[in-house]
C-alpha cells in the first residue's frame, strides 16, 4: 500500500474554476480519471468535506487528498540486470538484452522485465505493467522506454497509438534485397498456427521500411524502421518478401542460410540461436519537457560478432 497525502489552497486565480479542474492542473502526476476516482470515493476532500467533480471554488479554500493506494502488480521484484541508458524522474530508457522476456505470463510467471523494473523502483507496481508501454520479444535485443508516473504512461501510450514514437532496427537477414523498400501488407493471425502471426487480408494495417546498410556475401544488415506496431511485424514482413531474419526458426522457414554459404560457416551461424534483430533507436516527445528526445542502444557482443563473421565470409 502506498500513502498518497496532498494539499493545495486555492487562490484568486482559480475562483469560479472546477475542483476537478484545478486538481488535476496542480497535482500533474495523477491523470484526471485518478482525481475523479478520488472525489468519488470521498478521499479527496475540499474543506474537509466531500464535493463534487463540478464543484465552484472560491479563494482560501483546502483541497486534500489522503488516499491508500494498492499495487496494481503482483508480481513480485527480482534482481535482474537491466542495462539503463538514461533515467529521470518520469521515464526509464534501457537497452534489453536478448533471452528477457518483457510481460509475465503463461510459461513464464517470473524471471522478466516487469520483475527487473520492480526491483529497480517499487513504485513502479503501482502502474500497469509497471510502466511498460511497448514491448519487444523475448529473442529480441534492443531500446524500451517505460513510465515512471502516471501522467508520463498515459503520454506516451498516446504517441504510440498517434504513431509519433519512432522505431528503428538492425535486422540480419537472409539474401540480398536489390534495395531498400516499404512493406505495406496487413498483419494477423497465422489461420492455422494461432501462435504465428501472418499477412492477412483480414490484419491490421502494417507497415514497414528498410534500407540497406551493408551487403554481407549473400545476407544483409538492414536498417528497419516501423510506422505501426504490430506482433512480430518485422519479422513477418521480412520474410513475407523473401528475407527473413537470421535465426528465426518462427518465420525464417526453410531459408536458414545464404546459397553458397560453406559448410564451416553454418555451424558458426547456428550458434546464433535467436533472431538476429535489435532495437537500434527510439524517438518521442519527452512527456514532461514537451521536446523532441532520440535516444540509442548498442547491439549485443553475439549479434556484433556474427556481423562481422559474415564480412569476413
Amino acid at each position: 500500500m502506498k500513502k498518497i497525502t496532498l494539499s493545495y489552497e486555492t487562490n484568486s486565480l482559480d475562483s469560479g474554476e472546477r475542483l476537478d479542474s484545478v486538481t488535476a492542473r496542480e497535482f500533474t502526476q495523477f491523470s484526471r480519471a485518478h482525481i475523479q476516482k478520488w472525489i468519488k470515493e470521498g478521499q479527496l476532500l475540499l474543506d474537509g468535506k466531500s464535493v463534487k467533480p463540478k464543484q465552484l471554488l472560491k479563494t482560501n479554500q483546502l483541497i486534500s487528498i489522503d488516499a491508500l493506494e494498492e499495487p496494481v502488480l503482483e508480481d513480485k521484484p527480482e534482481n535482474i540486470p537491466i542495462d539503463i541508458i538514461s533515467e529521470d524522474k518520469d521515464i526509464i530508457v534501457l537497452n534489453k538484452q536478448p533471452g528477457l522476456v518483457v510481460h509475465p505470463g503463461a510459461g513464464n510467471p517470473k524471471g522478466t522485465l516487469v520483475n527487473a523494473l520492480l526491483h529497480h523502483d517499487k513504485e513502479l507496481g503501482f502502474l500497469p505493467r509497471a510502466g511498460i508501454v511497448h514491448r519487444l520479444d523475448k529473442d529480441t535485443s534492443g531500446i524500451m522506454v517505460v513510465a515512471k508516473n502516471e501522467i508520463s504512461y498515459l503520454n506516451l501510450v498516446s504517441q504510440l497509438k498517434d504513431r509519433k514514437v519512432k522505431r528503428s532496427y538492425l535486422a540480419l537477414v537472409v539474401g540480398e534485397p536489390l534495395s531498400g523498400s516499404t512493406i505495406n501488407e496487413p498483419i494477423g493471425r497465422h489461420p492455422k498456427l494461432r501462435t504465428k502471426q501472418a499477412v492477412n487480408a483480414k490484419g491490421k494495417e502494417a507497415i514497414t521500411t528498410f534500407k540497406i546498410q551493408e551487403k554481407l556475401n549473400g545476407y544483409s544488415l538492414l536498417n528497419v524502421s516501423l510506422e505501426t506496431g504490430r506482433t512480430h511485424q518485422i519479422r513477418v514482413h521480412l520474410a513475407f518478401i523473401g528475407f527473413p531474419i537470421l535465426g528465426d526458426s518462427v518465420y525464417g522457414g526453410r531459408k536458414k542460410f545464404a546459397s553458397g554459404t560453406s559448410e564451416s560457416l553454418k555451424t558458426e551461424i547456428l550458434k546464433f540461436s535467436r533472431q538476429a534483430l535489435h532495437a537500434e533507436k527510439l524517438e518521442f516527445i519527452h512527456p514532461a519537457s514537451g521536446k523532441l528526445v532520440n535516444y540509442s542502444a548498442k547491439a549485443p557482443k553475439d549479434l556484433i560478432k556474427l556481423i562481422e563473421l559474415l564480412n569476413k565470409s
